[in-house]
């Protein structure tokens, strides 16, 4: 079988193209840009795949251009659903290029993650694979967790503090001041 999986980032994707790799799953990877902010984290993360898929023998499609508009325009006054909006265009595009590559499906790094929403990631792919006419593969790599920081660490790659978009990042580092103390 030959599979597209949505790389999130280097350290999200050691763990699931192992395990697809021992199933005997032809795996490429697809890096979707638009969602991660600022566009020097995009940047970051986009070098660390493609200096790890290289150390692997991993191919990887990157994808063109960088519309943060696009993103910030889909998201704006639906901030309590962007999660939601952010996994339908990366489960949308990556079924859109495992179609086009003639792939028999589609997947994604997210999986990987236990701060991910499982069952909209499951029930977002599987409706994208039957619009898009490709199967959505669903695999719970969750249980790879310690394995992938474990080697993540150990292979020096660079670690990102927070999903990719910019509401994440301000959720990560932002801390209201303590208003009671003013």
């Amino acid at each position: 079988m030959r599979l597209l999986l949505h790389a999130c980032c280097a350290p999200c994707a050691i763990y699931p193209i192992e395990m697809l790799r021992n199933e005997g799953v032809e795996v490429m990877g697809f890096f979707y840009r638009h969602n991660i902010h600022p566009y020097t984290e995009c940047l970051k993360r986009q070098e660390t795949l493609t200096a790890f898929a290289e150390s692997i023998d991993f191919k990887v499609i990157l994808q063109d251009g960088y519309d943060l508009e696009g993103f910030l325009q889909r998201a704006v006054f639906r901030e309590s659903s962007r999660c939601e909006i952010c996994y339908h265009d990366r489960l949308k595009t990556t079924a859109r290029m495992a179609e086009k590559g003639k792939f028999d499906s589609f997947s994604s790094s997210l999986l990987y993650s236990k701060f991910q929403n499982h069952e909209m990631i499951r029930a977002i792919g599987e409706s994208v694979g039957k619009t898009v006419g490709i199967p959505f593969y669903y695999q719970d790599f969750r249980s790879g967790w310690k394995y992938g920081i474990e080697a993540s660490k150990r292979l020096g790659l660079y670690r990102q503090q927070y999903c990719g978009c910019i509401y994440s990042e301000k959720e990560r580092y932002y801390s209201p001041p303590d208003r009671r103390k003013g």
